[in-house]
């Protein structure tokens, strides 16, 4: 595997999602329940499907181009979803802190 400017970018990226599934579970006992919570249990699932996504990234020139396809194209579809679920939970949140 070369070390080159792409590498290291998928590296770092790999390292934030864990980041990020480590935040994502870690703030799970403090979220209620309700819609809040139903809202926060899909975006855990999203998240740790990113993380299983970029953990792929090292490995893309050894895919054959149909399935390199494949994974980039589901990477972002579900990244789409997290957008909507995200926005969603925050303006649930607004609402609730609002009314």
């Amino acid at each position: 595997m070369d070390f080159n400017l792409s590498t290291i970018l998928n590296f770092s990226a790999i390292l934030i999602m864990f980041y990020c599934l480590y935040l994502a579970l870690s703030l799970k006992s403090s979220i209620p329940g309700g819609m809040v919570g139903k809202q926060w249990n899909f975006l855990t699932i999203l998240v740790t499907l990113f993380t299983l996504g970029f953990l792929t990234t090292p490995f893309f020139d050894q895919l054959p181009e149909d399935i390199l396809r494949l994974v980039v194209s589901l990477i972002f579809l579900f990244g789409a979803i997290y957008v909507v679920v995200t926005v969603r939970l925050i303006f649930n949140i607004i609402r609730e802190l609002t009314e």
